[in-house]
């Protein structure tokens, strides 16, 4: 069953690693202006594909009103 297993599994990384191939060579294909449209930047494709954080400023959080400014209070 081991031998099984460990089939399935080297099948699913070597899918995985193929998605991630073509991902890259899809935006890598892309023009800069393209790349600038979707907010990446060419030095950033492969730290995306690998999951990692893209570098560069941290998106601005946005204070979200608490739930109880949207609850309507029964009048007694």
């Amino acid at each position: 069953m081991s031998v099984i297993n460990f089939l399935a599994s080297a099948g699913r990384a070597f899918a995985e690693w193929r998605e991630r191939e073509r991902a890259y060579s899809e935006l890598m294909a892309l023009d800069d202006h393209s790349l600038a449209d979707i907010g990446i930047h060419r030095s950033q494709i492969s730290a995306l594909i690998a999951g990692d954080p893209a570098p560069g400023p941290a998106a601005p959080s946005i204070a979200a009103p608490k739930r109880e400014a949207f609850i309507r209070r029964k009048e007694a």
